[in-house]
């Protein structure tokens, strides 16, 4: 009995500990979804949950990269939460499809809104052109507490790998899909040869033939038989 009281405890500490583990990979502050095609426009969304037992996140505060502005910026509206949208302008103009880019928006601020205890909440952006020339974009993050507190989720990746302290919430990004690339669609058509449509054709042909025969034979017994009938009456 002494034994499975043991092992029960064993298990019970192991759970614990790998949950202990768990919770802070979980508890960060995300993009979602995590990926993203370079040169696109996409909506993404920064979920936030609550880390705190004994208060409620009431603001959060967004940062855009300068290095990779980004020139379409909206978001949707979250009942009970304001919004502000700034915009700066860049040190220097950066070309874009659509004209140089002057200025783009270097903060989102979400507020007055509230996040409870054991509760998340996503805050939704449409955002774009995703640029074509890195594979990731870091956006800042400063998450403030009803007690005053305020975390900053602003660490880059290491670079062995490891999980920082207070990873910034980070959106990949990675090349369009190979259907749409030019090589794909540059590839000059080639007729294709199909025997077997020529075979059924072939086929087709004989079994008209042969139709056409019964039809004959059919018509013929048809007279023999008409001929019987008179000599019979006859």
């Amino acid at each position: 009995m002494s034994f499975v009281r043991r092992a029960a405890s064993v298990l019970a500490a192991a759970t614990a500990l790998t949950a202990g583990l768990a919770l802070p990979a979980l508890a960060h502050v995300t993009v979602q979804p995590g990926t993203a095609e370079q040169g696109s426009f996409s909506k993404v969304a920064f979920r936030v949950p609550n880390e705190r037992d004994n208060a409620s996140t009431t603001k959060i505060e967004v940062s855009f990269p300068a290095d990779h502005p980004l020139a379409f910026v909206s978001v949707k509206p979250l009942p009970g939460w304001e919004v502000k949208v700034t915009e700066g302008k860049l040190p220097a103009p950066v070309k874009t499809e659509y004209g140089d880019l002057e200025e783009a928006v270097t903060t989102i601020v979400w507020a007055g809104g509230k996040i409870n205890p054991g509760e998340f909440q996503e805050f939704e952006v449409s955002m774009g052109q995703l640029p074509k020339d890195t594979d990731r974009l870091m956006f800042p993050t400063k998450q403030t507490y009803s007690n005053g507190e305020v975390v900053d989720w602003s660490e880059a990746p290491k670079a062995d790998g490891t999980e920082a302290e207070h990873p910034a919430p980070l959106l990949k990004l990675v090349p369009a899909a190979a259907a749409a690339s030019p090589s794909a669609s540059a590839a000059p058509a080639t007729p294709a040869v199909v025997p077997v449509a020529a075979g059924s054709s072939s086929s087709d042909g004989t079994a008209r033939l042969l139709g056409g025969a019964g039809l004959a034979v059919g018509a013929i017994g048809v007279v023999l038989a008409a001929f019987g009938l008179r000599r019979r009456s006859a």
